[in-house]
């Protein structure tokens, strides 16, 4: 047996790259956070890194790369708001994913609590006030506690490897009609 198996080496030398590639093999959804700035001006970006934590509080994670301008605004602001995303809406996430200014400018939202946009034709909104902030490496982990929640129809937007997912509606009517409901909660585990 190597010693591998029993433990992992003292020190990791996984590239940027390698553990990106690896990563992207996890299809996720897309969400836009948003958030007002300190002039009250909207902002946000695309987010694929997003999770419930916990429903007892309601807890969620966003974790936002360090570099990125809304870093400061999440980690310091009273609250963001997470826009689910629809199938419908890859051309606005690959809008909200550049370094732009302007990026609402046609954008159809409406203010949610404290003002904060929410996206119009998104699949769900999840407001929060922020709860916590912790060190996550090169990028940090908002955990917002959740104060309102809007769902409405629409399947999600989905990503990996790079790209979005094209599944056809007959396709989703499908695999949601033999889909063992609640599979995950119900596990002996």
């Amino acid at each position: 047996m190597s010693d591998l198996a029993v433990r992992p080496p003292e020190t990791a030398t996984i590239s940027p790259t390698a553990m990106r590639e690896a990563m992207g093999r996890f299809a996720t959804g897309v969400t836009i956070i948003t958030t007002l700035d300190t002039t009250g001006t909207p902002a946000g970006c695309t987010v694929s890194a997003f999770s419930s934590v916990s429903l007892d509080p309601p807890l969620v994670l966003v974790c936002i790369d360090a570099s990125r301008f809304m870093h400061g605004l999440l980690t310091e602001g009273p609250g963001f708001a997470v826009n689910i995303l629809s199938s419908l809406q890859a051309g606005l996430a690959l809008s909200f994913a550049r370094r732009s200014a302007g990026k609402f400018a046609g954008v159809a939202h409406h203010p949610g609590c404290f003002g904060v946009p929410l996206l119009d034709g998104a699949i769900a909104h999840v407001q929060c006030t922020r709860h916590a902030v912790y060190d996550g490496g090169d990028h940090a982990i908002v955990v917002g506690r959740v104060y309102d929640i809007r769902v409405a129809a629409g399947e999600p937007l989905l990503y990996s490897s790079g790209r979005f997912l094209d599944i056809e509606p007959r396709a989703w009517d499908e695999a949601l009609a033999v889909a063992p409901h609640e599979w995950l909660q119900s596990a002996p585990w």
